[in-house]
């Protein structure tokens, strides 16, 4: 039966409503008022680097991660392989993406994509701060680096969502 005009019909809840309903708060994220955590290594000095997650399954995300993140002049995030895709964008700064089949200049606007376990690092080449995000196609996940990291003096760091 088609309602009739002075009487509106009640729709069922639709998904984006439900989904809508459960995140009652803002979606948007001032990543500039996280706190990051201080990253490095007991076996590399260089590795240098300052992460927040701004998202990851159960934090404004129920299917992706994000990571935001500042590199130090000198400074590199040490090798690594990551256990999901990851697509990075770097705000400001300059540096070089170094993989095993070579090394590729990086600067603001730069967009790369990492397919999940294939080894990297970036490093900071330039004189400010390299600031960037990562995107992850995962809401939990791993990253196993070649060096013991701090925190928590382990080869692995991932999403604070995983259990390990």
């Amino acid at each position: 039966m088609i309602p009739h005009m002075s009487s509106p019909a009640k729709r069922p809840a639709t998904k984006r409503q439900s989904h809508k309903a459960a995140h009652a708060s803002s979606p948007v994220i001032d990543s500039n008022k996280l706190e990051r955590i201080k990253v490095s290594s007991v076996d590399d000095k260089k590795v240098d680097w300052h992460a927040s997650f701004a998202s990851c399954g159960g934090n404004h995300a129920d299917q992706s991660s994000t990571i935001v993140y500042e590199i130090p002049p000198g400074g590199h995030l040490g090798w690594h392989t990551d256990a999901t895709e990851e697509t990075q964008y770097i705000i400001s700064g300059k540096g070089e993406l170094h993989m095993e089949d070579g090394n590729y200049p990086v600067g603001p606007g730069s967009v790369f994509v990492l397919p999940t376990n294939v080894r990297h690092d970036l490093a900071n080449t330039g004189k400010e701060t390299l600031r960037a995000v990562a995107f992850f196609s995962a809401a939990m996940f791993t990253q196993d680096f070649d060096a013991i990291m701090l925190p928590p003096k382990s080869h692995i760091l991932g999403t604070p969502n995983r259990n390990g």
